[in-house]
């Protein structure tokens, strides 16, 4: 593996990671109701949750396809057309209000937090496909246990980092308030960023 193909494996998932879906969405809510730290450690459930769907692609999905190669070619297409969907509804959905309000609850144990964060990504669809589908197929047949374990630290690092972010900006008043007032232009922005690359995948 080159660090030029290291380099567009992290920057594919990073966008994947910062991109609005339920555990950024959770990890949001539980920043503005229960304070930041907890936010963290949802945040940490997040990450080893997207470790976990990383490894089952990577060795589970690369056996399946040695044994039959034109299943690669079928995950690079519904890989493609799952990223122009995703950019699609974050698209159409842009202008709709952040409908998230403080409810005052008490902040949870480290370990429901952490939980709570782990559930919630291993639960949801969106990144079962997208490891299957769209990261392991920029992944080189035969990369060497090394890189895979860099693609899975940043892979961790990306989640970890992406949702602290979310839960400090939403554990503030004037951040959320922000992010309320330009959430058509951030969402249509991540969402033309990963048609052009769902569009790139589905087409080599």
């Amino acid at each position: 593996m080159t660090l030029t193909a290291f380099a567009a494996a992290w920057f594919l998932h990073l966008i994947a990671a910062a991109s609005p879906g339920p555990a950024v969405l959770m990890t949001a809510r539980t920043g503005m109701t229960e304070g930041f730290l907890t936010g963290a450690w949802v945040a940490v459930g997040v990450g080893l949750g997207a470790v976990f769907w990383a490894v089952a692609a990577l060795f589970g999905l690369a056996i399946l396809f040695e044994l039959a190669p034109a299943l690669l070619w079928a995950y690079k297409i519904a890989g493609g057309l799952f990223l122009c969907w995703i950019a699609w509804q974050m698209w159409s959905h842009a202008r709709e209000p952040l409908e998230m309000a403080a409810e005052g609850a008490l902040p949870r144990s480290v370990g429901s937090a952490f939980r709570l964060g782990l559930v919630t990504n291993l639960a949801n669809p969106k990144p079962a496909v997208f490891f299957g589908a769209v990261f392991v197929g920029t992944v080189p047949p035969g990369t060497s246990l090394p890189w895979i374990a860099a693609l899975l630290f940043v892979v961790f690092l990306n989640e970890l980092v992406c949702n602290v972010l979310v839960a400090r900006a939403f554990s503030f008043a004037a951040p959320r308030r922000a992010y309320a007032r330009l959430k058509t232009t951030i969402d249509r922005s991540f969402g033309g960023i990963l048609a052009v690359l769902g569009i790139k995948i589905a087409a080599t």
